[in-house]
């Protein structure tokens, strides 16, 4: 097993907070001693199962853990997410059905194996454990925390003094949850800044039981291509871990550059002795941000696509957007004939609104076969057709 300081520094990197790093490391002792891996664990809500790299900056950490030689459990909340997580919630979440929660986690499932090595993985339903308890078990878990403390949490506490309903099932979400940990004994769990209230509820109900409290290592969110607001689909500034090796490469060369060491960070598996020589590199001003960036696109398209597919890719962004080649080998995407070419803009999903293709068309920025559309009303478009947007969108239509 690697030495302690250096799992440690590999466990850090791009860490929001670790509490607490002298318990992580008294960990890692242990276990050292007593041959076993650390017990990872990661609760999974279902209801969302599309796995952008955001999301996967999580993922990424415990695949680390497993490089390192630790095992992870990864907890698909198929109980739990029959109440719903109420993180960041205004009111309560619509509960799913059994089915439901059973189907997105079967999605979930092929995912996440596309990131964690599955021979050092576990994956465990919690409705395993939570099934089980019967009213008196209930009971017993609920003394262990109060309505005081529980207000305490942000989204609750908004609710509450603005009068909004709060369903008492809401408060047994981060009790399950923390009880996910005793069930499995976790040394440590790991989620996003946003679930700093559930993972500490689960230090403190493990010690609740005269259980070793798991360690809590939140990793940061991760902002998407504008470089402003959290990835997200919903906001089209996402990087998707199922895209092809060509628009992954792509969008992560639209990142700003202020984002290319969080991006190596948090998005790869990059040691961070090499990335410190890369963020001096920058500083120092004696290499090109953009061929930095050429490198983290190749890396994060080899992490999900192989290294073949990676320099594809990267050959592909050289002839087409550097030396501004028509690619050959676009995907045609079916419109109605009856469409405005401002409709057609969005369904292609070449701009998000109809005044942003009218603001793009009058910057000059869209061309039909590399003519600029200068008059809409005189684009007659036929099959095949292909429209462009900016150097680096491209679409082929079919009518």
């Amino acid at each position: 097993m690697i030495n302690i300081d250096e799992q440690l520094r590999i466990i850090k990197k791009g860490a929001a907070e670790i509490i607490n790093e002298d318990e992580l490391k008294e960990k890692l002792i242990k276990v050292e001693k007593e041959n076993r891996p650390l017990v990872v664990k990661l609760g999974l809500d279902p209801s969302a199962p599309d796995i952008h790299i955001g999301h996967a900056v999580v993922l990424r950490k415990i695949k680390q853990l497993q490089d390192l030689g630790h095992r992870a459990v990864i907890i698909i909340g198929d109980f739990t997410g029959m109440i719903g997580d109420p993180t960041g919630k205004s009111k309560a979440r619509k509960q799913l059905t059994k089915e439901q929660v059973m189907e997105n986690a079967r999605t979930y499932e092929k995912q996440i194996f596309k990131i964690l090595d599955k021979e050092k993985t576990d994956l465990r339903f919690n409705s395993e454990w939570l099934e089980k308890l019967n009213f008196r078990d209930v009971i017993e878990l609920s003394a262990k925390y109060t309505v005081a403390r529980m207000l305490e949490r942000e989204d609750f506490k908004n609710r509450f003094q603005n009068e909004m309903s709060i369903g008492i099932h809401e408060f047994f979400y981060p009790l399950m949850q923390a009880y996910d940990s005793i069930a499995i004994n976790a040394d440590i769990e790991l989620g996003g800044t946003d679930q700093r209230f559930n993972i500490l509820m689960g230090r403190t109900m493990q010690k609740e039981y005269g259980k070793e409290c798991q360690i809590a290592l939140f990793m940061p969110i991760l902002e998407g291509l504008d470089g402003k607001e959290k990835m997200s689909k919903s906001l089209g500034n996402y990087i998707g871990i199922y895209e092809s090796a060509e628009v992954m490469y792509r969008k992560t060369m639209e990142i700003p550059d202020e984002l290319i060491i969080k991006y190596f960070e948090l998005a790869t598996d990059i040691h961070p002795d090499k990335i410190d020589d890369i963020k001096a590199k920058l500083e120092e001003g004696t290499v090109n941000p953009r061929d930095i960036k050429m490198s983290l696109a190749k890396e994060i398209v080899r992490l999900y696509h192989g290294e073949e597919e990676a320099s594809k890719a990267e050959h592909y962004f050289v002839n087409v957007f550097q030396q501004n080649q028509m690619p050959e080998d676009l995907e045609s995407i079916e419109i109605d004939k009856d469409m405005t070419f401002f409709q057609v803009l969005v369904h292609t999903k070449l701009a998000p609104s109809n005044s942003e293709a009218r603001r793009l068309i009058a910057q000059g920025g869209v061309k039909v076969n590399g003519e600029k559309v200068e008059q809409v009303e005189e684009v007659q478009l036929k099959d095949q057709d292909i429209i462009q947007v900016g150097k680096k969108k491209f679409v082929k239509i079919k009518l």
